[in-house]
């Protein structure tokens, strides 16, 4: 099987040589297997992302010397294809409605700072039938959530791995076993977006034909969910190399807001593609 690899920016901000890293050995993989590097524009959250920061990345990518098939896909492109995986989650019975606000849910964190984040995730439950009704019929807002234990108990006995051919925060490698209890019940889709990232990356990746997955090391917990996406939506499972992060030298990682360490503002400093290259290992 061809080597397809995939990096998926969302043009939410600048990138910066964090995301340089991680493109990098993306595209790197593809071209020492004779493969496929893919770009994805992963821009569901339409209030955060804008057109300038989309045609940015683009021009930062060909700066480095990268090379992508076209045309590039774009997540609001195929906003059906999430709404029809979602219908698959909701036809097998492993989804409910959650309507508890975002102020809700932090009130409960607050409440419980020992509980390792489960309330964030959120572990709750639907409600009773007379109540959703109730909560529908008045128009209250919810999100769809996976009921983790639910979909679980759907997948009967078949066995839940991944490989991961990387490193993960405490040196996982190999085969093991997913775990979609330690994430709790995430939410797979909302109002504002209409399809969470989880959903919307196993689709795409399954769609693309994306063998090797590539991203950083504070992903790695997303594969134990993921996987259990895929297997409830009978989607390829794709093989997974999480990095190490490219950290500043104040030992925080890089981010979007960090302006003074985005590529573009690099290259306004005389910096060029190859030595940014050399200085992360290219």
């Amino acid at each position: 099987m061809a080597v397809v690899t995939r990096f998926a920016p969302s043009p939410t901000g600048l990138l910066h040589r964090g995301h340089a890293y991680s493109a990098l050995i993306a595209h790197a993989l593809a071209a020492e297997a004779g493969g496929r590097f893919l770009l994805r524009i992963e821009d569901i959250d339409h209030a955060r992302c804008r057109p300038e920061y989309e045609a940015a990345l683009l021009e930062d990518l060909a700066w480095l010397g990268l090379a992508w098939e076209t045309p590039v896909r774009r997540q609001l492109d195929h906003l059906d294809d999430y709404r029809d995986a979602l219908a698959r989650l909701r036809d097998l019975g492993v989804v409910y409605r959650c309507f508890r606000t975002r102020s809700e849910v932090l009130a409960q964190i607050a409440s419980a700072p020992h509980d390792g984040g489960a309330s964030e995730r959120g572990s709750y439950g639907p409600l009773p039938s007379d109540e959703e009704a109730r909560m529908l019929a008045q128009g209250h807002p919810f999100a769809w959530r996976l009921s983790a234990a639910g979909a679980l108990g759907r997948l009967g006995d078949r066995p839940l791995t991944f490989e991961e051919r990387g490193l993960g925060p405490a040196g996982e490698a190999g085969v093991m076993a997913a775990d979609p209890l330690r994430s709790g019940d995430i939410v797979v889709a909302r109002k504002d977006i209409g399809v969470s990232y989880h959903l919307a990356v196993v689709v795409d990746d399954a769609l693309q034909g994306v063998t090797d997955v590539v991203r950083g090391r504070d992903l790695f917990e997303a594969v134990h969910v993921q996987r259990l996406l895929q297997a409830l939506l009978g989607l390829p499972a794709p093989v997974y190399h999480h990095h190490d992060l490219i950290l500043r030298e104040d030992g925080r990682r890089f981010a979007k807001r960090d302006s003074a360490e985005t590529l573009r503002s690099l290259r306004g400093a005389g910096v060029s593609a190859a030595e940014l290259r050399r200085r992360l290992g290219f």
